[in-house]
Formats: structure tokens, C-alpha cells, sequence
């Protein structure tokens, strides 16, 4: 039997609750083994991003205290722009045992034009979609999943609004942007 494994990729840019509950509510009511995710090293659409080491910790520190979860480096070991066709493919000849699934939220939905060959990423990895409160697209389920902005966060965290912070972030990943003055944030 194969591996059934969600992978559940972004720029998690800071990863927030709504991820966290996006893998959480992924392991407990879908048959899949494991949740893979994969901080983009650097995004097809030129959107500024936080280092990939501090994402990728703040990633270890959102998820990995998740039974099932785990954070993966496969980006940054590619290298250069994050493709989603091109990290499952990967991901397809490393691991042939697994049975891939591409964990995303409704607003990829309105997206999937963007994309660099849609179809053949959802023939390699069907979708997995979570509704989201605020995003309305054709064929997503419910809303199930908060209405959260990392662009809102990062304001928050850059006029030192540290309070509504707070009630979207994880507290160690708090701490950790905190230290690091990421976003603006003051230490």
C-alpha cells in the first residue's frame, strides 16, 4: 500500500493559524498519511519574502509539533523559482511509493489560470481543497478555514500591533519573528 501523502506547499510568509488548522483539519478528516509542507524557496510571482531559513523555521515551529506533519526542504534543494509541477515531479521520482495529493485552499481556485501547467499538476497530485471564510470560488466547499492575511499580519507586525498578532500566530512563531525582527516586528 502506498504512502498517502498531502502536500501542502506556500510561502508561508509568516505561517499562520489558519495553515495550522489547514493541516490539522487536513490529517484528522482525510485518509492521508502524512502532511508535507513546503515553503517555496522563490515565488513565481515575485512576491518579497522573508528568508528561506527563517520561513522554513517558523514552518518547524507552526507544524512540527503535528502528529503527521512535517516541513521539507525539496525548494531550496531545487533551487531558483518555486514551480509546483516542477517540486512534484520531484517529489514523484523520489518517493514512487507515495500517493500525492496537493492540499490547497479555495482561493487557488480563482488562480489556477496563473499557474504553470495546472492540469498536470492536478493529475499528479488530485486536489485536496478547504474552504476558506472571504473566498468565493466556483466548486470550493464550505468555508471551514478562518480568514487570516499574512499581508495583514505582516502590517500588524511592522506597526507593532502586537495584540492582533497574537490571535493569528502560533506563540513560538511569534517569539520567533519577535527575536528576529522579522516583518518589522519590534523585538
Amino acid at each position: 500500500m502506498s504512502k498517502r501523502v498531502a502536500i501542502y506547499g506556500g510561502s508561508f510568509n509568516p505561517p499562520h493559524l489558519g495553515h495550522v488548522l489547514a493541516v490539522a483539519y487536513s490529517l484528522a478528516a482525510h485518509p492521508i498519511d502524512e502532511v508535507l509542507v513546503v515553503p517555496c524557496f522563490q515565488h513565481p510571482f515575485s512576491k518579497e519574502l522573508a528568508s528561506f531559513e527563517d520561513r522554513f523555521a517558523l514552518c518547524e515551529l507552526a507544524f512540527g509539533w503535528l502528529p503527521g506533519a512535517s516541513v521539507s526542504r525539496v525548494e531550496a534543494e531545487l533551487g531558483g523559482e518555486s514551480r509546483t509541477l516542477r517540486t512534484l515531479e520531484h517529489l514523484r521520482a523520489a518517493h514512487p511509493d507515495w500517493s500525492l495529493r496537493l492540499l490547497v485552499g479555495a482561493d487557488i481556485l480563482n488562480d489556477a489560470p496563473k499557474w504553470h501547467a495546472f492540469e498536470r499538476v492536478i493529475e499528479l497530485a488530485p486536489l485536496l481543497v478547504l474552504g476558506r471564510r472571504g473566498v468565493e470560488a466556483r466548486g470550493a466547499p464550505a468555508p471551514l478555514l478562518p480568514e487570516v492575511s499574512s499581508t495583514e499580519l505582516r502590517a500588524w507586525l511592522r506597526q507593532g500591533d502586537l495584540d492582533r498578532a497574537r490571535e493569528l500566530l502560533p506563540a513560538r512563531v511569534l517569539e520567533y519573528i519577535r527575536r528576529r525582527t522579522l516583518y518589522g516586528a519590534p523585538a
